[in-house]
């Protein structure tokens, strides 16, 4: 063999012994299918409890017997239990990827026993994924608004569940996070000037988040919008809800001060106007 035709050999063999070399890392690197004693392996109650063995300390191993568990014994007591084990499990680690994880075994369990009495839980939780990891108010509100249509779902389809009280609690906090999401928006709009944007999304707070709790900086935005847009009619009522139901708020003295400048521009219109025409 001449010496370049030896030193392609060589290049080849290293480069196949290489490539079996990762492989053989690669496959020692995966979790090993563990070997299940036929003893255990014909019983859902003894699969169910190796899972629950290894849940803290391995529960990647945990989630391989509990899958066998549905496989091996889909319509028992303890398929039930190994789904929400294996869910509950992903849930746990917190991170993005095993919320999406945590939320698709959740929502399989509800799908595959919408009668369990635990449907209403795995339900909850999967509103919980979204719940967990919701931004402040002043980012992205999606995962706040799917957490909403989530727990929302709970008072539809379970509505004397225990899981329906938790779930009212929860949204009515969302709420209040997509409220503030919207009154940032619409006050941003009233400091630039664009007073109709900002009236079409404060007004959009009195509708959609009537429980919002800084209501009274609402009505103000939105009568001073009102009437910076030169529509100063339009924000009597709200300058006078603010007024009326918010005396202690700080707005009140300002809007109390734009309601005496609206008086003060009506009466100079009324002398300014040509006098009436008498009805002979």
């Amino acid at each position: 063999m001449s010496g370049k035709g030896k030193s392609s050999f060589v290049n080849i063999t290293s480069a196949i012994a290489i490539s079996i070399l990762c492989i053989l890392i690669i496959s020692g690197c995966k979790t090993k299918k563990p070997v299940i004693k036929p003893e255990i392996a014909s019983s859902e109650e003894a699969l169910y409890k190796e899972g629950e063995k290894y849940i803290k300390k391995d529960p990647e191993r945990s989630r391989l017997y509990f899958r066998q568990v549905i496989d091996s014994f889909p319509k028992g007591f303890y398929a039930q239990q190994a789904q929400l084990a294996i869910a509950d499990s992903y849930f746990q680690k917190g991170d993005e990827a095993n919320m999406i994880l945590a939320a698709s075994e959740y929502r399989d369990f509800v799908a595959r026993f919408p009668a369990s009495p635990s449907a209403p839980y795995a339900q909850y939780q999967v509103a919980m994924t979204y719940y967990k990891k919701m931004l402040s108010p002043g980012r992205d509100p999606t995962k706040t608004q799917l957490a909403v249509e989530e727990f929302k779902r709970v008072l539809t389809k379970y509505p004397t569940s225990e899981e329906a009280k938790q779930a009212q609690e929860k949204i009515l906090e969302c709420e209040e996070r997509l409220a503030a999401y919207a009154f940032q928006i619409g006050r941003y709009y009233y400091k630039v000037g664009a007073y109709r944007a900002a009236i079409s999304r404060l007004r959009e707070i009195l509708t959609v988040y009537p429980s919002f709790s800084k209501m009274d900086r609402v009505y103000f935005f939105l009568g001073a919008s009102y009437f910076k847009g030169r529509l100063a009619p339009q924000s009597v009522s709200y300058f006078t809800k603010l007024v009326s139901d918010y005396p202690q708020s700080k707005f009140a003295k300002k809007a109390q001060k734009y309601l005496e400048e609206i008086d003060k521009m009506r009466k100079e219109a009324e002398k300014k106007a040509p006098p009436k025409k008498k009805i002979e």
